[in-house]
């Protein structure tokens, strides 16, 4: 808000801004949760590719998210229309999995398919500009430019070294997360748990059906009864670490936040999967897919406005455009004044 001064007796007014905290910047502390959010969710690709061994992949999602869903025994349905609930588990858990899943099963690696799964930060901006009418600032689509850039950089290096099914599926899968971002965000539903616990019922049943139809029942029977001790302590770090809580505190920032304040940060999670990737699968990543990673940090850095072009401050250009458009009343009154003359 501005506020002006005139000085009695002359023509200079004084203006000075008072601004307000801005709803669009995430605060420390939510800033810190959303960042452990990306972690936990970068590291997940890595637990995910580790513990499905013979496990068909639809089938190793279905059990993911019956584990989650047990947790709805204890907490209290959201306060939302059940058709949001759907939606926000047609798309953010089965959809965005489903394919996920098939997109590793297929060849893709952990860490390329978090890389490429961050498309979702652009379908998520692009699909809440148009459909909640939430226009992103100008450092937001730069930030985003840039992590778009990255994905370009590591897609043109991978050439034919991926299935182009299994991109495909990843891409679709960010689209699918994208879309559910912007559902859970027009719900505003109070916290994040309740709506991530429910909206996880969605998903079991379809996908243990879509597994039945793809692998077979021979498969799906041999999966179960081969599960393993890694596959359940990765469904165990899926479901608990990355549903239960990363989903949870996820949906609570989204109801507060808009989308493209929020998004970008989710950026920094192929970062911590190329890392995990090198560090326990000797996928060493190689020149694209660091410097990707470097243009998706510093998109994130610019979107949250951490780094910006420096510019003069606001009362300064306004108390120079007070003086200049004083000076330029002054000589047009004197002018007049002449021409009356």
């Amino acid at each position: 808000m501005k506020q002006c001064y005139t000085m009695s007796g002359g023509n200079i007014r004084w203006c000075f801004i008072v601004t307000a905290p801005s709803v669009n910047r995430v605060n420390r502390r939510d800033t810190a949760l959303v960042i452990a959010v990306a972690a936990l969710w970068g590291f997940n690709f890595v637990v995910i590719d580790w513990g499905m061994g013979t496990v068909p992949p639809l089938l190793f999602a279905a059990i993911r998210f019956a584990v989650v869903s047990l947790a709805c025994f204890f907490v209290p349905r959201p306060p939302v229309p059940l058709r949001t609930v759907a939606a926000v588990g047609a798309f953010m858990s089965l959809g965005q999995f489903g394919f996920l899943y098939l997109a590793l099963h297929l060849g893709m690696g952990p860490g390329l398919a978090a890389l490429v799964l961050q498309s979702q930060a652009v379908y998520t901006i692009v699909i809440a500009s148009a459909a909640l009418r939430e226009r992103p600032t100008r450092g937001q689509v730069t930030g985003t430019a840039l992590g778009v850039a990255g994905l370009f950089v590591v897609a043109l290096a991978i050439g034919g070294q991926v299935p182009l099914a299994a991109l495909g599926l990843c891409l679709l899968a960010g689209l699918s997360w994208g879309a559910g971002n912007v559902v859970s965000r027009a719900a505003h539903a109070p916290g994040g748990l309740a709506i991530t616990v429910w909206s996880a019922t969605v998903a079991p049943l379809p996908l243990l059906g879509l597994s039945l139809l793809i692998d077979g029942p021979a498969a799906v029977g041999h999966g179960l009864a081969h599960l393993g001790w890694h596959g359940a302590l990765s469904t165990v770090y899926t479901a608990g670490l990355c549903s239960l809580v990363g989903y949870a505190l996820f949906n609570r920032l989204l109801s507060r936040y808009p989308a493209a304040s929020v998004v970008p940060w989710v950026l920094l999670a192929p970062v911590v999967a190329m890392a995990s990737s090198w560090a326990l699968l000797s996928e060493a990543p190689g020149p694209a897919e660091l410097a990707g990673a470097a243009l998706l940090v510093i998109g994130v850095l610019v979107a949250q406005g951490i780094i910006r072009r420096p510019s003069p401050p606001d009362g300064i250009q306004d108390l120079s455009s007070e003086r200049t458009r004083g000076a330029a009343d002054t000589a047009g009154s004197a002018a007049a004044a002449g021409s009356r003359g």
